[in-house]
């Protein structure tokens, strides 16, 4: 339900760069009202309430994968995205100091960067020669 519902958020991040430049800006309000009223109170509440170390229980989960890469695409273009959301600002932190995702996150790994023009203009040419 956690995984289901943070990718329908990643999808919209997902699909930004492929907008035309005059919806991009519109979609990143968007996408902060749908995170900040829909999504992350539900989040938080759950981080809040159920007094575990992880989403699902004290084990890492794909859950908990998924809505870290969600909140840092976010913050990617919206920075203080969780400043009303403490409990996921703290989540965050925790998460990203995870040995194997603090290494990945690391300059010079294997993370892609943020999508570009010239990633965009390879998608197009591949899925529309």
């Amino acid at each position: 339900m956690y995984v289901e519902g943070t990718l329908d958020l990643l999808e919209l991040i997902i699909m930004h760069p492929f907008l035309k430049p005059d919806d991009q800006q519109k979609e990143v309000v968007s996408m902060a009202q749908k995170a900040i009223l829909r999504y992350f109170p539900v989040f938080e509440k759950v981080l809040r309430e159920h007094g575990q170390r992880f989403l699902v229980g004290n084990q890492l989960s794909l859950a908990d994968v998924v809505l870290l890469q969600t909140i840092l695409a976010l913050e990617e273009k919206i920075p203080n995205i969780l400043s009303s959301f403490p409990h996921l600002q703290e989540y965050s932190v925790k998460m990203s100091n995870v040995p194997t995702i603090r290494k990945f996150l690391e300059p010079g790994s294997k993370k892609k960067p943020p999508p570009d023009e010239i990633y965009v203009r390879t998608v197009y040419n591949v899925f529309m020669p």
